[in-house]
């Protein structure tokens, strides 16, 4: 007679790839990072959105590089498309709406990827590599739309699987690179003081240099710690889930099955 042990199989509830439970939700003020979140936002477009619906190629804040007429339009294609991404994408990420309507969680979710990242991603992919502020920014802006492209795709896939873990996943990577343009601003201005000082000797009063660097070093930086923060965050939960896991199992009695 062998006498072994055996756990029984996890529960629904326990499984990581199951939709999340709809259980009492937190109160919206409980979650202290969206209001400012949300303020942040609706101030930067309120200063980034006005010049761009003028339709005056004077008005925009990026110069328009020679012998590339389809730069404006394109880039006022992506300035709007970006900004209905990053009002949907604020839903998205809100949990308090998330959890009480779900439908519309759905509904501005396609939004969010239809009619947002997607012809935002491709209109920046095209205006990004066009860039007149030199080839370190240039290379930035097709990473950044490449890569946003890609994980608001994914986590669309994985949310058409019913793969919620995955979905939720992508989509704070999505989130990252959306809002990263208000980094990418907030490290240009940070870049400009710091760098101010050397403008007559490291950069020899080469104003155009000076930009350049800025826009380069503003640009990768805007969007590669957001991203990296994202990332830590995630692992430090799977680290928390697989904690907890081993404490459930461990804890959890066990059952004799005999065999002869």
């Amino acid at each position: 007679m062998v006498t072994t042990t055996e756990n029984p199989p996890p529960s629904p509830a326990q499984d990581p790839q199951a939709p999340p439970r709809s259980g009492p939700a937190r109160r919206w003020w409980r979650r202290p990072w969206m209001a400012p979140l949300g303020f942040v936002a609706v101030m930067f477009l309120a200063f980034s959105v006005p010049p761009y619906l003028t339709g005056d190629p004077a008005a925009s804040r990026v110069p328009q590089p020679a012998g590339f007429s389809a730069h404006y339009p394109l880039l006022v294609a992506h300035v709007l498309f970006a900004s209905i991404a990053m009002i949907t994408c604020f839903l998205q990420v809100w949990p308090w709406f998330r959890q009480r309507h779900p439908a519309a969680h759905r509904y501005t979710g396609r939004v969010y990827v239809f009619g947002g990242v997607l012809p935002a991603g491709l209109a920046g992919l095209v205006i990004g590599a066009g860039t007149p502020f030199g080839p370190v920014i240039a290379v930035s802006n097709v990473m950044l739309a490449l890569l946003w492209l890609s994980c608001t795709v994914a986590g669309y896939r994985m949310a058409r699987q019913r793969r919620f873990a995955d979905h939720r996943r992508w989509m704070l990577r999505s989130f990252a690179l959306t809002f990263s343009i208000i980094t990418n601003r907030l490290w240009g201005v940070i870049l400009f003081i710091a760098l101010s000082p050397a403008l007559e000797t490291t950069f020899k009063g080469d104003e155009t240099m000076f930009t350049w660097t800025i826009a380069g070093l503003g640009g990768w930086l805007g969007w590669t710690v957001p991203l990296l923060i994202v990332e830590w965050w995630l692992e430090r939960g799977d680290a928390a889930g697989r904690r907890a896991r081993a404490r459930t199992r461990s804890a959890r009695p066990r059952v004799p099955i005999s065999s002869s």
